[in-house]
């Protein structure tokens, strides 16, 4: 089919195709007003309508490729639920693949189908013709299944077994062992790269290189999980870690004490923070490497999966000009991304709003941060003393962690500021008992505390692979719910390293202080008539929101099991 196009109208032979937000809007998905305000960004922005309207949430990035197929009479490709052949990748060059926003699918009697999301750009698809040599035909896939597949299934740098073949050739020449990491081009150099990109690529937060007894064991961390990729030869440790000292700002002599550092890592358009923490073990030094994509964070709630009536509270927490709000959970529970999210929903010109960090994650504009640093005699009490005196409304605490700072902090609280801060509790409750226990007076608590937020994450069934399944009878005995009961999981697929989950999500435990709450927290009172309270009051704990996020098919029971249940 030859499609071509002047001006937005798209022709079809003798056929005019109707533009795409004529489609929507004929079918009642978008309203006249939302394809206005779209295509006056359109104007602004020189993006095509159709990336406007996901962008905005108006439409799934799903539904406009079913429109764009009905619309331009290309056949739509899921690249998610596609079974790809690995080697189809042999037919484009990856350079080509980048270029174009093109993948391969499918190679057959010398026709080459390949996947584009502009399926209408004529340039691209003749160079494509002639840089490849065969004949194409064209499908449709979105721009994000595009680009993932690409990172998924090209290797833009050297593959790690080839790095390693290269260093197992020096390795037996003595005499160029000392090579490993001396040049850019080192095989050693290459090798740390690589392990970065691919972590990058595949999403990980977290590299761990383990020294074991006869070889290195390399460890992604996905989605809160920890996943083998591949076991290195134990002659590189020294090689491996005095590389990622170096490009960390270390001191590449000393190995019997832990240390800690850090470096930028350049891929594309983005720059990752790669924080390094070293630690001596009987079998050498253990390496983790923790990722931070500043450019791709978004500090918003909204996004971080709280629901209608979480995200209610929170902003009724967040109006309040003084008083102090919690954020609990445990290690890993994203208490730090939820804390600056909330700073995010409240920063404008008129507040003075500074934080403590230990150490600083994201960089917020508007904001003042300071880092502490306990070795130069920084710590969270002291900083905190001295920031009540540069006129400040928010105040950030990263973290709450002995009595001095938790009376620091409530007193703040009490005397016009709105404080912001983390405890290491298991649910909201027990943030309060926590306070209480660091030696707080009750009364300080019930005056000062606006509300908790207790959280978890949890992963979240990967969309591409998700099936209605029957769970077995003690998963849903487990959950409260009947034993005929069906819900879903994710079967694994290529999209999801076959885990069958794809992100996380947050559930979560919200309580609002009321005045009742208060007088109970006074009397010392936080036993069965506290939590007859919070019911009355609309409260639903983290176990009803996590039961839940299962019913909805969000995630799946053992998931649920394995995150709450076990705490």
């Amino acid at each position: 089919m030859n499609i071509y196009h002047v001006g937005k109208i798209y022709y079809n032979g003798d056929t005019v195709i109707k533009k795409i937000g004529e489609i929507l809007l004929e079918y009642n998905i978008i309203s006249k007003y939302q394809l206005e305000d779209a295509l006056d960004l359109q104007k602004k922005t020189g993006k095509r309508i159709g990336e406007i309207l996901v962008e905005l949430g108006l439409i799934k990035e799903k539904l406009l490729m079913e429109v764009l197929e009905f619309q331009l009479g290309i056949p739509y490709v899921d690249l998610n639920a596609y079974d790809i052949d690995p080697e189809i990748i042999k037919f484009l060059p990856e350079s080509l693949a980048r270029k174009y926003n093109a993948f391969p699918v499918k190679y057959k009697e010398g026709v080459l189908t390949l996947a584009l999301s502009d399926p209408v750009d004529v340039v691209a698809i003749n160079d494509l013709r002639v840089i490849t040599g065969k004949e194409i035909q064209i499908a449709l896939a979105s721009k994000t299944q595009i680009e993932r597949a690409i990172e998924i299934f090209y290797s833009a740098k050297d593959s790690i077994k080839e790095v390693l073949q290269n260093i197992g050739i020096r390795l037996q020449d003595e005499s160029s062992y000392e090579d490993l990491y001396d040049e850019e081009s080192a095989p050693i150099i290459k090798l740390v790269n690589t392990v970065l990109f691919r972590a990058i690529s595949e999403g990980a937060s977290d590299i761990h290189i383990e020294p074991q007894g006869k070889e290195i064991r390399v460890r992604y961390r996905i989605d809160g999980e920890l996943f083998e990729v591949i076991r290195w030869p134990k002659e590189l440790l020294d090689s491996v870690v005095t590389r990622i000292k170096i490009m960390g700002g270390m001191d590449i002599a000393q190995k019997r004490i832990a240390q800690d550092g850090h470096f930028d890592f350049p891929i594309n358009d983005n720059i990752y923070d790669i924080r390094v923490s070293t630690m001596p073990t009987i079998h050498g030094e253990k390496l983790v490497l923790r990722i931070f994509n500043h450019q791709r964070m978004t500090l918003d709630l909204k996004y971080l999966g709280f629901d209608s009536y979480e995200l209610d509270l929170i902003s009724k927490m967040l109006q309040f000009p003084h008083g102090m709000i919690l954020v609990t959970g445990p290690t890993g529970s994203g208490k730090t991304t939820t804390l600056y999210s909330m700073l995010n929903h409240i920063n404008n010109s008129s507040k003075n709003i500074v934080t403590l960090e230990d150490p600083v994650e994201y960089i917020i504009d508007g904001i003042n941060q300071l880092q502490i640093n306990p070795k130069a005699g920084v710590t969270f009490a002291q900083a905190l003393r001295s920031i009540l005196r540069q006129d400040p409304n928010v105040i950030m605490v990263g973290e709450i962690r002995d009595r001095e700072t938790a009376e620091i902090a409530v007193r703040a609280a009490l005397t016009g500021h709105l404080v912001l801060s983390t405890l290491h509790t298991g649910d909201a409750v027990g943030s309060i008992t926590r306070l209480l226990g660091m030696g707080v007076e009750a009364s300080l608590v019930a005056s000062s505390l606006i509300g908790v937020v207790s959280q978890r994450l949890i992963r979240k069934i990967c969309p591409y692979c998700k099936e209605e399944y029957q769970p077995e009878v003690q998963d849903l005995i487990a959950l409260g719910l009947g034993v005929n009961q069906k819900l879903f999981h994710g079967k694994g697929c290529n999209l999801c390293n076959k885990s069958g989950f794809s992100g996380r999500t947050v559930i979560a435990e919200i309580l609002l202080l009321t005045q009742k709450h208060r007088e109970l927290i006074t009397r010392g009172n936080l036993t069965e008539e506290f939590t007859k309270v919070s019911k009355q009051m609309g409260f639903r704990s983290i176990r009803e929101t996590a039961v839940k996020k299962v019913i909805e098919g969000i995630t799946t029971p053992r998931e649920i099991i394995k995150v709450i249940f076990s705490n």
